[in-house]
């Protein structure tokens, strides 16, 4: 009965969409388990360059099926814009399901974050919100006044009575408080019937699906987005996302019992990256991290903002791997530190004077951290597109090792480029 979760291991971009591309070959089923369409993964096949924000990666091989677990709140009009990018491609989406458990990300949730952004900014404070009205429909998930898929599919009448309360609360802020004009409810009603019209193939309970999928001893891969330093408990709270990209928020999200969860996979980019406010120790504001980020071009797949740039943190990364229960470590982005020499890795912080090992998850301790590096020697022999660990430099090869001691676990997979086949596999995830 075996589940294979691939979890971020930093700030989110570390290249999860190819690692699931990558490995989805053996699977038969890609299950995402969280966020929304703030996420953004990028998969390069033979067919060109792919984007996806809801929709599992899994969905370009045509054997596997893919699902969006109850942990994602969905735009209706993101996921069917995604659908259409695909069927004019000629990518099968007949094997794409939605839990009818998922929360359905409104226009007054889009509305309402950027209101409270704008209010956040005036103040100083603003996280660095997408504005897409994730944060404000798990708020509503959690008060209980939620719409979810299943909703949508109710009769007109039972639908309206559904909005009219949540709508009259939703408007209240949006006038009361921000000076705004308030939403139609006869607007909203025809936009719900519309969705439900549209997605009704697509909706289904999909918790028996997996679980007859375990019975049967289906491989199923659990898709994550973000990373587990932006974990809404476990992150560099508050500037973190609006749900659980851990291990644990796969369970939750899907509806599956951690007992599943055979291997537990953890991405981490060969440097580090993060979109948005908050602290991040190792950054890099020198031409360095300028380098790197024209390299990679590290800009946002969903937002296009610039991500920031600095050395492989160990200390997040050892903490994100304990929190995780993480078995095998997978390396990404390597070939982008070819020829830059010495790389440098964060093995502790110094924290007023004093070297601190541990990780501290509240923004204003971690903002005062300073990190503490070890250098290690750069390698000239490129590694992009490398196939055999015989064609990595020993310098990449010592640099690797370095990092499976300081993480506490070794590298299953290396990647060294964008393409399908440009990765090396040391030992098997499954």
């Amino acid at each position: 009965m075996p589940a294979y979760a691939i979890i971020g291991g930093q700030w989110g971009d570390e290249g999860k969409g190819k690692v699931v591309d990558f490995l989805s070959e053996k699977a038969h089923i890609v299950a995402r388990f969280n966020g929304g369409n703030n996420a953004g993964h990028t998969v390069v096949t033979d067919a060109g360059e792919f984007k996806f924000h809801l929709i599992p990666v899994g969905i370009l091989r045509p054997e596997i099926t893919c699902i969006i677990g109850n942990g994602v709140v969905v735009n209706p009009d993101a996921f069917l814009a995604e659908v259409r990018g695909l069927q004019a491609v000629s990518v099968d989406v007949s094997r794409l399901f939605i839990s009818d458990k998922a929360h359905v990300i409104m226009p007054y949730h889009t509305m309402l974050d950027g209101l409270e952004e704008e209010v956040r900014a005036e103040g100083g404070k603003a996280i660095g919100t997408t504005g897409m009205g994730i944060g404000p429909a798990y708020m509503d998930k959690a008060a209980r006044m939620g719409i979810r898929m299943v909703d949508l599919l109710l009769d007109e009448r039972a639908l309206l009575a559904r909005l009219s309360f949540v709508l009259e609360q939703k408007n209240a802020q949006i006038t009361k408080l921000y000076g705004r004009e308030p939403l139609s409810l006869e607007d909203t009603l025809i936009k719900c019937l519309e969705w439900g019209r549209d997605l009704k193939s697509y909706v289904r309970a999909v918790e028996p699906m997996i679980q007859d999928a375990l019975a049967a001893g289906q491989r199923i891969i659990l898709e994550g987005a973000q990373g587990t330093m932006l974990d809404l408990d476990h992150g560099t709270y508050p500037y973190v996302t609006s749900s659980s990209p851990t291990v644990g928020g796969a369970c939750v999200g899907l509806g599956i019992s951690p007992m599943h969860v055979k291997e537990v996979a953890g991405v981490y980019k060969a440097y580090t990256t993060r979109v948005g406010s908050g602290p991040l120790p190792t950054e890099l504001n020198n031409e360095v991290g300028e380098f790197i980020r024209e390299r990679a071009w590290e800009y946002g797949t969903t937002t296009g903002r610039p991500r920031r740039c600095g050395w492989f943190d160990a200390v997040a990364a050892r903490y994100s791997a304990t929190v995780n229960g993480v078995t095998s470590a997978i390396l990404t982005r390597l070939d982008v530190l070819d020829g830059i020499s010495p790389v440098r890795v964060c093995v502790a912080y110094r924290l007023n004077g004093e070297i601190v090992s541990g990780f501290p998850t509240d923004a204003p301790t971690l903002e005062a951290c300073e990190p503490v590096y070890e250098d290690l020697p750069g390698w000239e022999t490129p590694t992009a597109s490398a196939r055999d660990i015989a064609d990595l430099p020993k310098e990449a090869l010592n640099y690797m090792r370095r990092l499976e001691e300081l993480i506490g676990c070794s590298i299953g997979v290396v990647s060294t480029g964008p393409g399908r086949e440009e990765a090396i596999v040391l030992k098997s995830i499954f």
